[in-house]
């Protein structure tokens, strides 16, 4: 297992993981495989999603702010539930195909960390399994 460190700017913040995932299966001599991106965190996610247009992240963002606004009747005391459930929305892992010691990711996919209650330091576990 490998892992490393990102620091978020925002409340919400959308960060591109690709060349962090790169350097940690290179790191680990994975040519072959699958790699499992994992975030151990509550109210942090990661997903899988266009890389090209900077509106994309801002549009979830707001999808999200609708589907789970930040205040609300919820009974969590740290005042952070909208980053609970928009974390377990986007879910805690994604998996990607290597291949030739590269992420086979779509033309315009990346993996993006996902913050909801930042600006934080995270932490983002990448684990790979070889097909050799």
């Amino acid at each position: 297992m490998k892992q490393f460190t990102i620091r978020t700017r925002a409340r919400t913040d959308f960060v591109r993981l690709d060349d962090h995932i790169s350097d940690c299966l290179a790191g680990a001599g994975l040519a072959d495989g699958v790699a499992t991106v994992f975030v151990p965190h509550t109210t942090a996610g990661v997903t899988i999603n266009e890389n090209a247009d900077p509106d994309v992240p801002a549009d979830l963002e707001t999808v999200l702010d609708r589907m789970v606004p930040w205040q609300g009747d919820y009974r969590h005391g740290e005042g952070n539930t909208a980053a609970h459930v928009k974390a377990s929305l986007m879910g805690s892992s994604v998996q990607v195909i290597v291949s030739g010691g590269r992420l086979r990711l779509g033309t315009w996919q990346s993996v993006f960390l996902c913050e909801f209650d930042g600006p934080r330091t995270r932490q983002v576990w990448i684990q790979g399994i070889s097909n050799r």
